[in-house]
């Protein structure tokens, strides 16, 4: 099954230079449908509107972005080295709620590139 998710620029350009290898969700309804081996194609949200094409590797599960940092290489999460030591649970609060985090949990999906480089969407 192919998936579908938007992403800011920076997070993009992490996935396509494979220094991002795990993207961090709400384990919402959209997120509970994401299996192993399926594909997600990420859309940039700014011009150029780029897309990318990952295969889901694992989809790992976790009650809060606290259980999650804790148990993830947030280096594959997108951090560089010299962000980790601000690197902080609360830095996803931008993008899901605290409430939203008890209600459905969070989810670490990690994924590999199909394609080198990201392509225009037309």
């Amino acid at each position: 099954m192919q998936h579908t998710m938007k992403l800011q620029p920076s997070p993009f350009e992490r996935i396509v230079s494979g220094q991002k290898t795990v993207e961090l969700r709400l384990y919402d309804e959209k997120r509970r449908q994401i299996r192993s081996g399926d594909t997600i194609r990420f859309i940039k949200t700014t011009p150029p509107y780029e897309t990318v094409l990952t295969r889901v590797l694992s989809v790992e599960v976790f009650p809060d972005f606290t259980a999650l940092y804790a148990a993830l290489p947030l280096t594959d999460c997108g951090y560089t080295q010299e962000e980790l030591s601000a690197a902080s649970p609360q830095d996803m609060n931008a993008y899901y709620s605290a409430e939203q985090q008890r209600q459905y949990g969070v989810v670490g999906i990690r994924i590999a590139v199909l394609h080198e480089g990201a392509s225009s969407v037309l």
